[in-house]
């Protein structure tokens, strides 16, 4: 089978399952077309296609986290990828080895029967673990960590990341596409809160100003 015998979806994109080729841990989900796909058959590196951007991207490209291809294999119905790799740092920009960190099942049963009827389980409990590893990350500054790249990169390079992200969150809510908005609004809300540990700004001053807003309509 050749690339053009693949199942791209309408837009010319397939999913690509990204998994580390000795330890077989699940890394991330990402798309490919076929110009990308050629690419990473190419060069031995995994390269996608940014829904969002609508570009070709390179991974560990401003990282350096690339992740070196093993070996590419393809589904039955021939219209998904699972690529090993043997990846050089962190696969998710959160610095994590793996983007699948979070269990279902590790939830208590209140929390499940919360989320059930439509409740939030602690909201700001994620935001604030997440601030709790951003600032572990700037004093341990672990090595190949993308948030640790960022810290050491300054403040530039992180203003930079916030503006794209933002931009990235302009592009999918124009297109109407919430699945992608989602995620782009994550990345950008990680990366504000790096740009709050940068500027030694903590999360709940921030919280704190839209809690006197609240109150202040409220009076």
């Amino acid at each position: 089978m050749n690339i053009e015998d693949l199942k791209f979806d309408d837009r010319g994109l397939i999913p690509a399952v990204v998994q580390d080729a000795d330890s077989f841990e699940v890394l991330t989900v990402a798309y490919m077309n076929r110009e990308s796909l050629g690419k990473t058959i190419q060069t031995g590196e995994t390269w996608f296609y940014s829904r969002s951007r609508q570009e070709l991207w390179h991974k560990g490209e401003t990282s350096g986290n690339n992740q070196k291809v093993a070996d590419i294999k393809y589904d039955c119905d021939a219209d998904s990828l699972v690529v090993l790799v043997k990846p050089a740092g962190p696969a998710c920009h959160n610095g994590t080895v793996s983007c699948f960190t979070e269990s279902l099942l590790e939830k208590k049963q209140a929390d499940a029967q919360a989320f059930l009827d439509g409740a939030g389980v602690n909201d700001l409990k994620i935001l604030q673990r997440l601030e709790e590893v951003i600032r572990d990350r700037e004093k341990e500054r672990p090595e190949g960590a993308y948030t640790t790249y960022l810290f050491e990169k300054g403040v530039d390079k992180i203003l930079k990341k916030v503006g794209e992200e933002a931009s990235e969150v302009i592009i999918a809510a124009k297109n109407r596409d919430h699945e992608e908005l989602k995620w782009e609004a994550a990345d950008l809300l990680y990366h504000l809160l790096v740009l709050l540990r940068e500027q030694e700004l903590p999360l709940k001053d921030v919280l704190g100003v839209l809690e006197q807003r609240h109150e202040g309509k409220k009076a």
